[in-house]
């Protein structure tokens, strides 16, 4: 029989806040964490603007001479564990730490290390690059070094799988569990891609806003003047236990996560099928699994990237998959706020799901001023709502086809 699983501990690092706290208040105030790139000089992109982690020190959490071997993304992932590890109040030496595991996502992992090494190879040669280049880029590390830093010896892997990664982590981790081959796992996502490499790739791709005049506004998820995605970093970190772990320890739990769905479009490499098939079929799974029918489902954070294409499709795939009951949905983009976190989106939005059950309320889409025709749900327009939200689903959906979606119910005994 296979076994119920909750979440118990958060660890948050956004552009809108460190800390959970932080991060859920300025959610419901509708504080957008998008600015001008500060970390190098952005005047000849044609996209100038990111959502940058303003407020984090990895000193303060990871000792000096660690965090020097551990790119930007590894940092927020051991940083993050640690506050979801303290807020679930799990004591790791009264555990198996062999029945703890690992399931991370991330996008691209080690950009900022792979931007520094190549320079330096070009500019002193091969004999300067670092030894720490491929330990510390690396998309796995983040998996690796929470491991290392926490010791725990459970199963451990990295989802990679575009901006759907951190949901394929979460979804994977939930299935671990919930068959039995682990007691807890810390599960996720994290990013940090702001470089100018990876900026210019993505606005040579033509995929990002060009407001830069208007940082704030720039992310405008469903809102008919949207004109693409601003890229966000940082990390969304949750401890998952079995039920009966939870209970055994007299854990307090925030929800239970309750179905997992993830499909492929195979259409085309960036693109999303124009008519949302695999995004359908991910939240139709997700339902099946979690034996939900659509009229359960009060909320859900969609993916909301703010490109022309992906939200009026996403809207296209919800009204196919919910029917008369897609009308009485709520549907938000915390993207509007926290910009696109790339393979730690669905790790930061999955946090939002079990906040806006275990607190009442929902998050806006801010910056929704011009609606559009062909998106047309209730997308709780720039002010929060409160809402009793029984279940939520969180939907990612990733350059290569990629679709998740997972299912968070209240829980209940």
């Amino acid at each position: 029989m296979s076994k119920r699983v909750v979440i118990t501990g958060m660890g948050a690092i956004t552009p809108v806040g460190t800390g959970v706290e932080k991060f859920w208040s300025s959610l419901i105030s509708g504080v957008s964490g998008i600015d001008r790139i500060s970390t190098f000089d952005p005047s000849e992109y044609s996209t100038q603007i990111a959502g940058e982690v303003k407020d984090f020190t990895a000193t303060d959490y990871i000792d000096k001479k660690e965090a020097r071997r551990m790119d930007r993304f590894t940092q927020f992932a051991v940083a993050a564990t640690g506050m979801a590890l303290r807020d679930a109040e799990l004591d790791l030496e009264k555990e198996k730490r062999e029945r703890i595991g690992v399931i991370i996502g991330s996008g691209i992992g080690g950009m900022e290390t792979l931007w520094q090494q190549a320079k330096t190879l070009i500019n002193r040669g091969p004999g300067r690059v670092s030894p720490f280049l491929v330990p510390m880029m690396i998309a796995n590390m983040g998996a690796g070094q929470v491991a290392i830093s926490y010791g725990l010896q459970g199963p451990n892997v990295t989802a990679i799988s575009a901006c759907a990664s951190s949901n394929n982590a979460v979804g994977d981790a939930f299935k671990l569990l919930q068959r039995g081959d682990a007691d807890v796992m810390i599960t996720g996502g994290t990013e940090a891609p702001i470089t100018p490499l990876s900026v210019a790739g993505f606005c040579a791709l033509k995929a990002m806003s060009t407001r830069n005049d208007e940082p704030h506004k720039a992310s405008r998820p469903f809102d008919a003047q949207r004109d693409g995605f601003i890229m966000g970093e940082g990390a969304g970190i949750m401890v998952m236990e079995t039920l009966e772990h939870a209970q055994a320890r007299g854990a307090k739990i925030y929800a239970e996560i309750v179905g997992y769905g993830s499909t492929c479009d195979a259409y085309h490499i960036t693109a999303p099928d124009p008519e949302g098939n695999g995004a359908a079929r991910a939240m139709q799974i997700a339902l099946k699994d979690a034996g939900l029918q659509p009229e359960a489902v009060d909320y859900i954070n969609a993916h909301g990237t703010s490109t022309p294409l992906n939200d009026k499709i996403e809207t296209k795939a919800i009204k196919r998959v919910f029917g008369e009951h897609a009308r009485k949905l709520l549907v938000s983009s915390t993207k509007s706020m926290t910009g696109h976190l790339l393979g730690a989106a669905g790790g930061v939005e999955a946090l939002v799901c079990v906040l806006s059950i275990y607190n009442g309320i929902v998050p806006p889409t801010i910056n929704y001023e011009v609606p559009d025709p062909e998106c047309d749900l209730d997308y709780v327009p720039n002010q929060a709502r409160e809402k009793d939200v029984k279940v939520a689903l969180s939907n990612s959906l990733g350059f290569g086809g990629h679709n998740v979606t997972v299912a968070f119910k209240k829980y209940e005994e």
